[in-house]
């Protein structure tokens, strides 16, 4: 259901996207598409200089948003590391107007090289959402009080109601800052903000004001003199901008338009302000983004570089495919919105002579097609698919060829073919196999098509404004006949479009998934003993399905709730068969209709979520033993050590039973265990942790603790044969054992451990620990911790983590790893009714 609910939504915004296209018509209706193309090669090249300039004041403004919420967290980084991730994450959030998604990716990917984990990211990315947003929205409420009028007229909207509006917003600023100055969260009605302080907040309305003077003033040397002072048109811009975002239209695209010619018209020529707006979208938004894939490319071609530069380079090439991504979406629109236009009449004629009707009609026809071919190709190349490389750079060389029999049309040429240098040359970022008919657009991708699909009818239908539509126009077939060549071409653009959308919507059948078989558990625990991952074993348990690497030395034990495919823990097997394991299982999920979830994944391992598209939340942290350096002297461990003597004193022993020698004893083993479970009233659970079958308790050492010779406590030892780490799953003791039984028994295991050359022991998680408590923290960190602090009546959270820190462990963070939005409460939920065995045992114990 959820994937209809944001086609929904994205429906409705292009729904509102046609209709500001509608406004757009009659407020240009009395200008033609050849007055628009002749003002811009009218204008200077002194003003678009000047409007390079403000765009390049406007980026770097932006890069103090970043350096804020740094300096908010207290992690301070260089400024030209923290510029060019700035530059970056606004590039192309710019471009895909779904700026906290975007940025938030590629954020991750800088600031991950720089030494800050996914927690810290995750502030950075909530701290500049929200205080960009509340800039620009007192930036906008202040232009809203001061110039209503003006844009009231041209949107068909009362001047007192936008008036009202800004006034309001400017209120909602007024109580955010008092809130923040009296140190309490912010709340209005139901929704509830914790706010920085007051000076932070003033600081970055005034970064946005000044953002936003530099961005307003690169389009205000673009337009023709109209009387508008710099000041007041920098009210009106912010107007715009703000209009725009609460569209939530792709970049703002129309919205920002409409505006903009509604107001500035009243005083200058429409199609002087439509060329200004068209040349200003190319200087603020194309141009940025050509600029990165050019540093990005770079910076590959460097990625060996050594010294000061060597994290920046580091970064930068991890950037590239989104870029590249990007850059490969805005010229399949160059070429979309080429295929609905004229050509020049002097291209005509020279075409007129040389090239063949039917080939010039075929050429502009399949251009179009391959437009809309990189549309889709460019979501393959953000996820670095070798069948989307390959597939853009073939769709790059028959457009350069077509763009040029079409229309002598150089400029795509020059842009397609610079799109394949700098594809070719970040070649080796492009490696996971996959083939794009296995790929299943998103409802966000989807909507970014269709918006662009009904801006190119919308420039068609202004371009041919004074051609009569007839329906013999589809068969008309003339050099001169640009009109029916145009219909056709967006004809086809539709109908390709329509037919990927129906077949990523419709072929979301489910897959069947069935338990591995004997034959694929002795494979995977093969893998499993060659790994360091001792927790691997749980593959014996033989209630998960399983997922082989192409090379087959690397597999995912995962399981099926409801509509989550859970993988537990990261892919076991060497760390260079996961990226391509990890694409499959979320590729493979994503065709049955369902979420790819991976639980209990290291921080080190999370850009290999984020290149497959998944945000990473914070579950807990694990405890990590160092067994090299574990013993009882000191005051460090003398808890343990007083525990340790009085077990003893009480007539405990050890025992670390091989696994040959488990089938003698593990009838007392049973015993142990069912009263366990009784006397806890407890079920056994699954997925995550053991259960007591007999074939998976035999397949692995014991440690039992012995009272006057009787066996009344026991745990069963993971182990690999690597000794990099050991663990323990089930841990069971008799009723009446003495209470420092598992404290003996955890104390004596770590000394033989250690004796057997073992290097670290795996304490296991404690669920909801070390989420944030800062302000900026996301709200995921501040509902777990109040589980955490008040959920004791369900869990022992507290206590849980109490004993494991008897032993003094390093604490490591565990994240799951999920889609967006409301996936994660859902993904959580089915994976902890996946653990219980079903809503029962999540209710029970």
């Amino acid at each position: 259901m959820g994937r209809w609910r944001y086609l929904l939504f994205g429906i409705a915004s292009a729904a509102l996207l046609a209709i500001v296209g509608v406004a757009l018509y009659h407020l240009a209706s009395e200008i033609t598409y050849d007055d628009v193309v002749a003002q811009l090669v009218a204008t200077p090249w002194s003003a678009v200089f000047a409007a390079i300039l403000m765009t390049v004041g406007s980026f770097l403004t932006l890069s103090f948003y970043d350096m804020a919420a740094l300096s908010f967290i207290g992690k301070q980084r260089p400024w030209p590391a923290v510029a060019l991730t700035s530059f970056f994450a606004f590039a192309v959030g710019n471009i895909a107007g779904f700026g906290p998604l975007t940025g938030g990716a590629i954020r991750y990917r800088f600031y991950s090289t720089l030494g800050l984990d996914a927690v810290d990211v995750g502030k950075i990315v909530a701290f500049v959402t929200a205080t960009f947003g509340m800039g620009v929205m007192a930036v906008t409420s202040f232009g809203l009080a001061i110039v209503a009028e003006d844009v009231a007229a041209p949107l068909g909207i009362p001047p007192n109601l936008l008036r009202i509006v800004g006034l309001a917003g400017l209120a909602i600023i007024t109580l955010m800052l008092v809130a923040s100055a009296r140190r309490k969260p912010f709340k209005l009605g139901r929704f509830e903000l914790e706010l920085p302080t007051p000076a932070i907040l003033i600081g970055q309305i005034v970064i946005s004001g000044v953002d936003l003077a530099f961005a307003a003033a690169a389009l205000w040397f673009l337009l023709p003199e109209s009387g508008i002072s710099l000041p007041a048109f920098v009210a009106i811009f912010s107007v715009a901008v703000g209009l725009g975002v609460l569209s939530h239209v792709p970049a703002g695209i129309g919205v920002f338009e409409a505006v903009i010619v509604g107001v500035v018209s009243q005083t200058a020529d429409v199609d002087h302000v439509l060329g200004g707006l068209v040349l200003f979208r190319a200087v603020y938004y194309v141009l940025p983004l050509v600029t990165a894939a050019l540093v990005a490319s770079a910076l590959e071609t460097r990625r060996l570089a050594e010294g000061p530069l060597a994290l920046i380079v580091r970064a930068g090439t991890r950037v590239a495919p989104p870029v590249l991504s990007a850059l490969t979406f805005v010229i399949g629109t160059i070429l979309v919105l080429s295929g609905v236009t004229p050509a020049t009449s002097d291209a005509l004629d020279i075409l007129s002579n040389y090239v063949p009707l039917p080939i010039l009609e075929s050429a502009h026809f399949l251009a179009s097609i391959l437009g809309i071919g990189l549309l889709i190709v460019a979501r393959g190349l953000a996820f670095r698919l070798d069948g989307a490389w390959w597939a853009a750079m073939i769709s790059i060389a028959v457009a350069v060829v077509l763009s040029l029999i079409k229309a002598i049309a150089l400029v795509e040429a020059v842009l397609l073919v610079a799109l394949g240098i700098l594809l070719w040359a970040t070649r080796d970022m492009f490696t996971r196999p996959s083939r794009l008919t296995h790929q299943v657009l998103s409802p966000v991708w989807m909507v970014a098509i269709l918006t662009i699909i009904i801006t190119a009818f919308a420039v068609l239908m202004f371009a041919y404004s004074e051609v009569e539509y007839t329906h013999g126009l589809w068969w008309e077939f003339e050099f001169e006949s640009e009109a029916p060549r145009s219909l056709r071409a967006l004809l086809g653009v539709a109908l390709v479009a329509g037919f990927v959308a129906a077949w990523s919507l419709l072929r979301h059948v489910q897959t069947p998934v069935s338990v591995a078989t004997p034959g694929e558990i002795e494979k995977a625990r093969a893998i499993a003993q060659a790994s360091d991952h001792a927790d691997a074993n749980l593959v014996v348990m033989g209630d998960k399905s399983l997922m082989f690497s192409d090379d087959g030395r690397a597999f995912i034990m995962y399981g099926v709730r409801a509509r989550s495919w859970i993988a537990l823990f990261d892919p076991i097997g060497p760390q260079e068969s996961w990226p391509g394991l990890i694409w499959d299982f979320v590729e493979t999920s994503r065709a049955a209709g369902a979420r790819a979830v991976f639980y209990q994944v290291a921080a080190e391992n999370l850009a290999l979520y984020a290149d497959a598209g998944l945000q990473a939340f914070k579950l807990g942290e694990e405890a990590r033993l160092d067994l090299t350096t574990f013993d009882l002297t000191g005051s460090k461990r003398s808890g343990l050590r007083q525990s340790y003597n009085r077990g003893q004193r009480d007539g405990l022993s050890f025992e670390f039973i091989p696994v040959e020698a488990v089938p003698a004893i593990y009838d007392d083993l049973a015993r142990i265990s069912a009263a366990w479970l009784d006397h806890h009233n407890a079920r056994e659970k699954r997925f995550s942790l053991g259960a007591f079958i007999k074939d998976y308790v035999l397949s692995q050492p014991v440690a039992v603790l012995r009272h006057e010779g009787k066996i009344i406590a026991f745990a069963n030892i993971m182990t690999t044969e690597t000794h990099e780490e050991a663990t323990v799953d089930l841990m069971r003791f008799a009723p009446g054992a003495p209470n420092v039984a598992m404290e003996f028994l955890f104390t004596s295991l770590c000394l033989q451990l250690r004796q057997q050359g073992y290097r670290w022991f795996i304490l296991g998680m404690a669920p909801l620990s070390g989420l944030s408590e800062s302000p900026a923290a996301p709200l995921w960190h501040r509902i777990g911790r109040t589980v955490f602090s008040h959920g004791e009546r369900f869990y022992n959270f507290r206590g849980l983590r109490a004993f494991k820190n008897k032993f003094h462990p390093e604490w490591r963070p565990r994240y799951l790893a999920v889609p967006g939005g409301i996936e994660p409460a859902l993904a959580l939920a089915d994976a902890t009714a996946l653990i219980g065995g079903g809503l029962k045992g999540v209710l029970g114990k």
